[in-house]
């Protein structure tokens, strides 16, 4: 009944409800998180909360490792879990949901010529960040509109895949209201 020694003391029982991506019209301009085949669930909740914070209108899991109904998926998320449109598919499903509602492709990767600050993230668009151990697919990094990435000055190649999918989605943020 507890995942872990301290209970809060509540419980509750409700059917885990699955949404189809094909069947979600975005809105105007929105802003989507795409998770490629994260395997940590700590990393999709807290994936969850930043995309929340940053006031994304969705967050789809691409060929999911983890279960999004995970324990550690919905405490790292803070509650945002429960608030945020949340989508499983493939890739390939993802891919064609964005082509069909003409959202320009973000996928982040170390790799990419161009700095994230570089590119315009006002209208519509999805950001893709991938594997925590081997980013993203070559499916998205070759389908994807436009690679990005994040300037690693140290020894590190890649930040965590929360912390650099943080950074894009504040990105965002800045560029529409500023």
């Amino acid at each position: 009944m507890a995942f872990r020694q301290r209970s809060e003391g509540l419980l509750a029982v409700a059917p885990q409800l699955r949404r189809q991506l094909a069947t979600y019209q975005p809105v105007e301009n929105g802003c989507y998180l795409f998770a490629e085949a994260l395997e940590k669930p700590g990393n999709l909740g807290t994936l969850l909360r930043s995309a929340d914070g940053a006031g994304a209108n969705g967050v789809i899991v691409c060929d999911p490792c983890t279960d999004i109904w995970h324990p550690d998926v919905i405490h790292g998320s803070i509650g945002a879990f429960f608030g945020l449109p949340i989508f499983e598919c493939t890739t390939e499903e993802a891919l064609a949901w964005c082509r069909q509602w003409n959202i320009r492709t973000l996928a982040a990767t170390p790799q990419a010529e161009r700095l994230y600050t570089e590119i315009d993230m006002r209208g519509a668009i999805a950001i893709a960040v991938g594997t925590e151990q081997y980013g993203l697919s070559h499916t998205w990094l070759t389908a994807a509109d436009e690679q990005i990435k994040l300037p690693m000055l140290g020894t590190a190649n890649s930040l965590n895949v929360a912390m650099a999918a943080t950074l894009l989605l504040y990105e965002v943020v800045r560029q529409r209201t500023a």
